[in-house]
């Protein structure tokens, strides 16, 4: 997940609801002043939240677009049911071309985001579409994503998860975590109260059956790179983005992938594995020139 470096929205955006075929999705979105330029709709990973793009909203917004960040299925507050099969990574890309044909209704092109999880949702999402016709959408983003299951050592983390999910609830779990932060000798960052306490809140909000499902599909996810490289090509421009480190993706496969999707790479300097949150203001320009 990303850790936000603030909550308090800014003034061009507002909290709400998008009704859908599919369901409602929680959302934060943002309005330019001026001209639109298109829209953008940023899906997060996981255990994440829209929040995880809250300091992306007013740069991009100031550079002409409608942006768009949600809670997907299961997450903090969206919701969803007690069924693994909602779950699916077919089911949440479905989620995703539901949105992105709102926000296609309201005019202007759409470029779609997907971070960690996130960009293997939004991949599921594309191929789906391009096997039954034009894309969609006039950009596709994947940020601190890879090609198929996470690292080794991200990978072990999240079966510790997995194995406890069954037999302990969220609190214990949170409870657990933060044990383990402070034992921990690693630098911890110091959070701003408001902060730490939606942190928490977000965890206890996850549907524990959407954590089982999705953090199942990152230790095991199939490598897809090449069928998403076919989809896109000459149809869609893609944009490999991610910090200068990261956990879950080594950079340089990240790197690899990029290039055989033939899209373009940007590193933002001084960011790990959360640019929207770490360096928002070098990730809101990289966005915007590629979409521009």
């Amino acid at each position: 997940m990303s850790t936000p470096p603030f909550l308090t929205l800014p003034g061009c955006a507002r909290a709400e609801r998008v009704p859908t075929a599919r369901g409602e999705f929680a959302a934060l979105r943002a309005e330019p002043v001026g001209p639109v330029r298109g829209s953008a709709l940023l899906v997060p990973g996981f255990t994440g939240s829209k929040e995880d793009f809250i300091a992306l909203l007013e740069p991009l917004a100031a550079a002409g677009y409608r942006v768009t960040a949600v809670d997907q299925r299961g997450q903090y507050e969206t919701g969803g049911p007690d069924d693994a099969a909602a779950y699916a990574v077919a089911e949440l890309g479905a989620d995703v071309r539901a949105l992105t044909g709102v926000l296609a209704a309201e005019g202007g092109p759409v470029h779609l985001l997907g971070h960690s999880f996130g960009g293997q949702v939004v991949r599921e999402a594309v191929l789906a579409a391009a096997a039954e016709g034009p894309l969609p959408w006039r950009s596709l983003t994947l940020m601190a994503t890879g090609p198929g299951a996470i690292d080794p050592a991200e990978a072990a983390r999240t079966k510790l998860l997995l194995d406890v999910l069954p037999v302990m609830g969220l609190e214990e779990i949170w409870q657990v975590m933060r044990q383990m932060d402070e034992s921990s000798e690693e630098p911890k960052p110091v959070l701003a109260p408001d902060v730490a306490e939606f942190l928490h809140r977000r965890w206890v909000a996850n549907v524990p059956r959407s954590l089982a499902v999705t953090g199942g599909h990152l230790v095991a996810a199939p490598d897809r790179v090449d069928e998403l490289a076919a989809a896109a090509a000459g149809a869609l421009p893609v944009l490999v983005l991610s910090g200068e480190r990261d956990y879950a993706w080594p950079v340089p496969e990240q790197t690899a992938m990029a290039e055989r999707l033939g899209a373009r790479r940007v590193v933002v300097a001084g960011a790990a594995h959360s640019p929207n949150a770490e360096r928002p203001a070098a990730t809101a320009d990289a966005l915007a020139a590629f979409w521009a």
